[in-house]
């Protein structure tokens, strides 16, 4: 039996939803992922009278699609959709037998209506939190419209093909067989690539709003329903909703949930602030703030957005080492997310970069899957707790080097090796290995800001206890803030504060 008890019964409940009969057309050969698809298969098909399976031969083996009885949708499965993919089976079931896909019907509609044939394939790892959205966005595109089809391939199951295309990052996708995009990538992210993304006159219209959010993390999300309960014409503005928490695999400290991945948390974000009158403008980046009458917040669409207040809470990115190599290789052995990619470093050698807690953290997950794990640390003590540096030193299969400086990622097609400085003899090391894990801090989304608002040395707005700035009516919140602690609770609390201080503002002005 390859579904556990308590998943079955799950799933169980997920089928009784099912509207219509569907085919599930499965390709396999003697292999044990074809085994095991064909069990999971057995499974579905004595699970709901809705389900009928099928032999044929797919473009790979072992593979399996799902149709209308009677048409082909375009969604296939290259490998056995369990561990985080799961997901992703159940609402392909639900979605192709009719159910209809819980996104905004605008979204719907520009789905129907792209033009030309679409056949995307996305590359995953059955570990990888950030994978499911795409699968899922593309299957609903496929579900949605006839001219586009996607397959998800598993890189375990698919190795030859995943090193044949020289993928190194999961989720990879392609387009019509060239590379279309690395990273997570939402469903609106991907029609905006396709050409078909909201025109900025959308936005030009808009009325001033009394309080207007920039960015979409955790402190966003908690600034926009303080400031929509007040019942105050409010907005948020984001170059992607849900911020770094997207790239966050687990997160066990968010008090009263014992543990969550960061995707989840995002999503039940979102879903909360659509619960008020929050006029959400996602995919878009702010490029400028001026102070006026109003505030005027330029986006680089060239749209210009006014507001009687605003909430600065643009988060933070992985810090760069900055050297040669890093951006050249950047998901061709070059990595920030080691739950996510990983698995395509199995039984190889990499280096982690970064001596502290995160660093550490992802040097004993990797050590798990690779052969063997180098941790360059630039200052003379690693920095992380010492629970996680004493599992650290108990792994055979890891090296660090403290006091160290990287100087180069080298590499042709992608990365080869890492090159090192000891800072107490000036000797330079070269090591060779695949891939390179980036672990080194956060730095602030602030750039963008110029000198319109006082920052400190490392970028971070400098606030006040109410979350004011040095500009009137201009507030912030989170890690783009100067906060002493960076973590998601605390953003949420200054997001709070940030609009409670910015309503008493509005009602004293």
């Amino acid at each position: 039996m390859l579904l556990e008890p308590d998943i079955k019964a799950q799933l169980a409940q997920y089928l009784e939803m099912m509207e219509n009969d569907v085919l599930l057309k499965v390709s396999t050969g003697s292999d044990q992922v074809s085994n095991d698809m064909n069990g999971l298969m057995n499974e579905l098909e004595m699970m709901s009278s809705h389900i009928k399976v099928e032999k044929t031969e797919l473009e790979r083996t072992p593979s399996f699609s799902i149709n209308r009885i009677g048409e082909d949708t375009g969604i296939t499965f290259a490998g056995v959709p369990l561990g985080h993919e799961f997901t992703s089976l159940v609402l392909a079931l639900l979605q192709v037998s009719g159910r209809a896909p819980k996104v905004d019907q605008k979204l719907m509609d520009q789905i129907k209506k792209v033009e030309g044939n679409y056949h995307f394939e996305s590359y995953i790892s059955l570990s990888c939190q950030n994978c499911p959205e795409v699968v899922q966005a593309l299957n609903i595109m496929s579900v949605l419209n006839p001219n586009i089809t996607h397959t998800m391939v598993d890189g375990a199951a698919f190795k030859e093909e995943v090193e044949s295309k020289k993928i190194m990052a999961v989720p990879t996708v392609f387009l019509n067989g060239e590379e279309f995009s690395g990273g997570r990538i939402s469903l609106e992210e991907i029609l905006g690539k396709m050409g078909s993304a909201p025109d900025a006159s959308e936005l030009e219209n808009k009325e001033p709003f009394d309080m207007l959010v920039v960015g979409g993390g955790p402190a966003g999300a908690s600034a926009a329903i303080y400031a929509a309960r007040k019942g105050i014409r409010t907005g948020i503005v984001a170059d992607r909703f849900g911020g770094q928490i997207l790239d966050t695999a687990t997160i066990e400290n968010f008090i009263s949930v014992p543990r969550t991945e960061g995707p989840k948390l995002a999503a039940s974000l979102e879903e909360h602030v659509k619960e008020y009158n929050v006029d959400v403008m996602n995919l878009q980046r702010a490029k400028r703030l001026e102070k006026k009458d109003l505030i005027e917040i330029e986006l680089e669409s060239g749209a210009v957005l006014k507001s009687k207040s605003v909430i600065l809470s643009t988060g933070a990115r992985w810090r760069d080492i900055g050297v040669p190599g890093e951006a050249e290789f950047r998901n061709k052995g070059v990595a920030y997310c080691p739950h996510c990619d990983g698995p395509l470093f199995e039984g190889k050698d990499i280096a982690v970069v970064g001596g502290g807690n995160s660093g550490i953290e992802a040097a004993i997950d990797l050590a798990g899957i690779v052969k063997h794990v180098t941790v360059l640390e630039f200052a003379s003590e690693l920095k992380a707790d010492s629970v996680l540096q004493d599992r650290l030193h108990s792994l055979p299969n890891v090296t660090v080097l403290k006091n160290v400086q990287t100087k180069e990622i080298t590499g042709t097609d992608s990365v080869n090796g890492i090159t090192y400085i000891d800072r107490a003899t000036n000797e330079e090391h070269h090591i060779e290995l695949a891939g390179v894990f980036i672990q080194i801090g956060l730095v602030p989304n602030t750039d963008w800001l110029g000198d319109s608002v006082e920052r400190n040395k490392f970028g971070e707005i400098i606030v006040d206890k109410r979350g004011a700035t040095n500009v009137p009516g201009v507030f912030a919140a989170g890690d783009c803030s100067d906060s002493a602690h960076k973590q998601i609770i605390i953003a949420m609390g200054s997001g709070a504060t940030s609009a409670l201080s910015a309503f008493d503002y509005l009602v004293r002005n």
